[in-house]
């Protein structure tokens, strides 16, 4: 499969079961979806549609069934265990929905793990981290426990530490879903000014209409593939 350049995400005929007999539940029907670099592509469409397996199997996390599916040039499938790790290790961002902060790290110890685990120094990692929570608005907290904080402030946290390495591909799970709509629009502002580069790009799975203004493109998913991707809200 070639690849264009200007191609971070190719994925075409991708499809993912859950289960096996009569308990299948076939959650990807082969997706096709390109995405730009330097573009923030967000992904709509109703509960269980498969929103999120697709940005699992698109960030490495999940393997598909079948078809193809590369992250700049890259495809996770024909590298071994080890090697997936380290290069979603460096590469990728993940913001899950449910945070997966680590209970017993402070808020800057659980942003820096992303750089640590790449061999980053601990006290320029922290330093890294400290930067990242107050670009997010939570240097105040960087010394709170997940347990001290409010679910919003978790949710900036979780982006805080999606962002510190600087990878190339960012994929957030309803990144806005605990956040008013001031600091909805701060992140968002914050995630499009990281993704915007030639070398990045970011793919947002959300049900926040209030957000949609930010996409460069929105692709629309149902029922385990994608309907139409529009420039433009109003086209949904």
């Amino acid at each position: 499969m070639t690849i264009n350049e200007t191609i971070a995400i190719h994925c075409q005929g991708v499809t993912k079961t859950y289960g096996a007999g009569e308990n299948a539940v076939m959650a990807l029907r082969g997706v096709d979806l390109s995405v730009r670099t330097g573009e923030l592509m967000m992904l709509v469409g109703p509960s269980g549609c498969g929103k999120t397996t697709l940005i699992s199997v698109i960030a490495g996390i999940l393997d598909r069934d079948g078809g193809d599916c590369a992250v700049f040039g890259q495809d996770f499938t024909s590298m071994p265990e080890q090697k997936r790790v380290q290069y979603r290790g460096k590469n990728v961002g993940f913001v899950f929905q449910a945070f997966n902060l680590l209970p017993p790290l402070t808020a800057e110890e659980n942003v820096a793990v992303p750089l640590l685990l790449n061999g980053v120094r601990r006290k320029q990692a922290v330093e890294q981290a400290r930067v990242c929570l107050d670009h997010v608005g939570l240097i105040g907290r960087a010394k709170s426990l997940p347990a001290q904080l409010s679910g919003g402030q978790q949710q900036r946290v979780a982006i805080a530490r999606a962002l510190v390495h600087q990878p190339k591909l960012i994929v957030c799970d309803e990144p806005t879903s605990a956040l008013d709509h001031i600091t909805g629009h701060k992140v968002m502002e914050l995630l499009r000014e990281v993704a915007v580069q030639e070398d990045r790009a970011l793919v947002i799975v959300t049900h926040d209409a209030r957000i949609f203004e930010f996409a460069d493109r929105i692709a629309q998913m149902d029922d385990g593939h994608i309907e139409k991707v529009v420039s433009s809200p109003n086209e949904l």
